[in-house]
């Protein structure tokens, strides 16, 4: 699997009569060509940018233009604060936005203006001019994490969910023929979601595989994603538990 046209077309689904992608939502990634050209292709999907891809452009720049770059990362380290504090107390979506609005708005107008500021400053093929055309050329779309709670300010997460594919690129020479490839794929995204969703994967895939009947409809394999079915395994958990814990005292 790659990047390109053709690997976004079979992950998101292509609607063949009126050629738009059946996903409608938002992909959180870096500034890839590929991705804003199947959006234009296809639409309706939005596209979010990275907060973590942007920094690191700064960062490689640091040695050409240290007096540029530090109060630019000081300003990225006060919007990642808030967003840790968003993360330690578990907010919700529609929290996350409003304290971003409230809190993180300004700072993210601040670090435009330091950007605006600074273009000039520095030749576009110099490190340092790179990282300002890259940053300025995402801002609409890394703007829009401050409206939509549901977003994060980076892709991280998804970065370090598929580590572990890349880690076995080598390792995993002869896992089989080419189909395998489709077969590996969907085992390490559900293994990645159960991480996310805090149940402990060889628990789903064994409840999952019980629970699926031969004729499901798509709404009932829906329902045995790891996050629909990490919810319903940890309350049957839970109450098997407390009828042991009842039938004890008893």
């Amino acid at each position: 699997m790659s990047r390109g046209h053709e690997c976004l077309g079979e992950i998101l689904g292509i609607d063949e009569s009126s050629r738009t992608a059946r996903f409608g939502g938002t992909i959180q990634c870096d500034g890839y060509s590929a991705y804003t050209a199947f959006v234009e292709r296809y639409g309706p999907i939005k596209l979010a940018a990275c907060l973590a891809h942007i920094r690191r452009k700064f960062w490689e720049a640091r040695k050409e233009a240290p007096e540029t770059v530090l109060p630019i990362l000081l300003t990225i380290q006060r919007l990642y604060e808030i967003e840790a504090q968003l993360r330690q107390s578990q907010a919700p979506p529609e929290c996350r936005r409003l304290v971003r609005l409230a809190r993180s708005r300004i700072i993210v107008e601040e670090l435009k203006a330091t950007i605006v500021e600074k273009r000039s400053q520095h030749l576009p093929r110099s490190l340092m001019g790179e990282a300002l055309d890259y940053t300025l050329a995402q801002w609409e779309r890394f703007e829009g994490y401050l409206r939509d709670g549901r977003l994060e300010i980076d892709n991280n997460l998804v970065e370090n969910a598929i580590r572990p594919t890349k880690l076995g690129l080598k390792n995993h020479l002869f896992i089989g023929a080419a189909e395998a490839g489709a077969a590996s794929a969907l085992l390490y995204t559900l293994v990645a979601n159960c991480k996310t969703a805090g149940i402990d994967p060889e628990w789903y895939l064994a409840e999952a595989i019980r629970r699926l009947r031969p004729g499901s409809t798509q709404e009932q394999i829906a329902a045995l994603t790891p996050v629909r079915l990490a919810p319903v395994l940890k309350a049957e958990r839970l109450a098997r538990e407390s009828a042991v814990d009842q039938a004890a005292a008893a």
